[in-house]
């Protein structure tokens, strides 16, 4: 039979898919099966069987059923790895399936009519008297004949027992039946998985870089003005480490920079890592002028990552800093870099974009409930269009949209969408918005940016602190916070803002799995 997982391995970077591996397993006790609610491309279910060692697989777009008059096409995929039984998560944008999958239901079941299921798979019928949570009695799956489409169809239905239910409609009953989320709850933390067969405090397994231990923070704590820093299995030369950077009651050292970029850093990384990293550089605090550092310095630490653009002209910069790991950020703190700046494409395809960016530029006169207004018109045109992004404030005036895209826009694709974008919302409060370039022409007015989206512009990532009084930090807000009354641009600073992550985990996690097509605006 050769190896039946080929199939299901060949189709899968595991170094980007939180999916396993694998390897066939030996039988243990009564066989299981489970069904996902995996929306990807579409909405299906996923119905797999334990069956030699694999889960038999079946994709059925509509779900199974308790319904015994119900007919569903129900499409034979390859098999997968019994370690599958308990995936839940976030499968990558790009990567085969991408979107997020939830343990719909799972139990036990006995083969009827035979005691050779795989060859009853072979024959193209297969009975199964279930076990579930949700799903009990008979399902019978057979083959269909093919009709053209990919795969190969079979048809599921529910016998007429005792556990049938007439007109039982799988979307009713939506939750994982093993950590009750929802898709949305899921796609809202994609670097989380849910193991089952383990305490429920232990079951949800973080996929980020481990946070920064405690001890950590102490060692940097003891240290005098300067030392070597252990952090993140890195050895790490700090500085100047009473230096006042940020003006306030108390005032910002460096040391307590440092301190939060370390704790920040796990969460931050997605946003910046393979991507040349534009740093704004403050040395002297930011009541001192600061200046913009792209070139990878001759002095960095050999782990540090970088980037040779092969497109520089002469003068431009050659050697991007990329922030590949959890240090690498700590190092550009030390680096006198308060702000942090990716570009929006990788570096692996610098030309491409993986992010639209909305930039809502206030004008002098420009009030904060004035800017409220164009950010939640953007919110109500994004949800029309069926659009998912998510907003943060910039930790200055400003509040940001990031839009995750499919691989193969170009800028000018994503630029010309945004503006039209833009324009469109523009349209219903001429008043507050001008499209003039120049700052004295706009007279005050806030500015609908589209221009950011262009190759080597950026706007500042994520959890990134900012040059103002007490650090401010860029924080990612959830849409419903545009109508809180207490929320402003500046309200988080690195002394605040990770009892906030701690309390409303990171909202723009869901981006990081929902790269889109941008649809038409008409």
């Amino acid at each position: 039979m050769g190896d039946p997982l080929e199939t299901y391995r060949r189709k899968r970077d595991f170094g980007r898919t939180p999916e396993p591996a694998g390897e066939l397993a030996a039988a243990d006790g009564a066989p299981r099966f489970v069904v996902q609610r995996h929306r990807a491309s579409r909405l299906h279910y996923d119905l797999r069987f334990e069956i030699d060692g694999v889960l038999v697989s079946w994709a059925v777009p509509k779900g199974p059923t308790l319904d015994p008059s119900a007919r569903r096409l129900a499409m034979h995929v390859e098999d997968h790895p019994i370690d599958y039984l308990d995936f839940e998560g976030v499968i990558p944008a790009g990567e085969y399936g991408g979107g997020d999958v939830v343990v719909w239901d799972i139990g036990t079941w006995e083969p009827v009519k035979t005691d050779d299921p795989r060859a009853s798979v072979e024959g193209g019928e297969l009975h199964a008297e279930v076990h579930g949570q949700k799903l009990r009695g008979r399902l019978v799956l057979v083959r269909r004949d093919g009709d053209g489409e990919s795969g190969e169809p079979w048809m599921l239905l529910h016998k007429r027992d005792k556990h049938a239910v007439e007109g039982w409609d799988p979307e009713d009953h939506p939750r994982s039946v093993l950590s009750g989320r929802t898709n949305d709850e899921v796609l809202a933390d994609p670097h989380r998985l849910w193991r089952a067969g383990v305490p429920a405090a232990e079951a949800a397994v973080s996929l980020l870089h481990d946070p920064l231990p405690d001890s950590a923070i102490a060692e940097l704590e003891s240290l005098g003005k300067q030392g070597t820093w252990d952090v993140f299995d890195r050895r790490l030369k700090v500085t100047n480490l009473d230096k006042v950077l940020f003006p306030g009651d108390p005032p910002v050292t460096k040391r307590e920079l440092l301190a939060y970029t370390a704790r920040i850093a796990p969460v931050a990384l997605p946003y910046v890592e393979g991507r040349a990293l534009n740093m704004h550089r403050y040395p002297d605090g930011v009541e001192a002028k600061g200046f913009w550092h792209k070139e990878r310095p001759a002095h960095a630490p050999d782990w540090l990552g970088a980037w040779d653009n092969a497109a520089a002209d002469e003068g431009e910069t050659e050697t991007y800093v990329v922030a590949d790991e959890p240090a690498a950020l700590v190092w550009a703190a030390n680096f006198g870099a308060l702000e942090w700046h990716p570009w929006t494409s990788r570096t692996d395809a610098p030309h491409e974009p993986t992010y639209a960016l909305v930039d809502l530029d206030p004008g002098s006169s420009t009030s904060w409930e004035d800017l409220l207004v164009l950010a939640r018109l953007h919110r109500t045109a994004l949800d029309h269009l069926g659009v998912t992004a998510r907003a943060k404030v910039t930790g200055r005036r400003g509040i940001q949209i990031w839009v995750p895209v499919v691989a193969g826009y170009s800028f000018e694709d994503t630029r010309a969408w945004v503006e039209k974008l833009s324009r469109t919302v523009g349209t219903v409060v001429p008043e507050l918005v001008s499209w003039k370039w120049e700052v004295k022409a706009r007279k005050g007015l806030a500015r609908l940016d589209y221009t950011q989206n262009a190759i080597n512009k950026t706007l500042v990532a994520p959890w990134s602190p900012r040059p103002g009084p007490g650090a401010p930090v860029s924080v990612p807000i959830t849409w419903d916070e545009l109508d809180d009354p207490d929320l402003r641009p500046d309200r988080w600073t690195v002394r605040s803002v990770l009892d906030r992550l701690d309390e409303k985990g990171d909202p723009f996690r869901m981006l990081l799995g929902a790269a889109q097509e941008l649809p038409e605006i008409t």
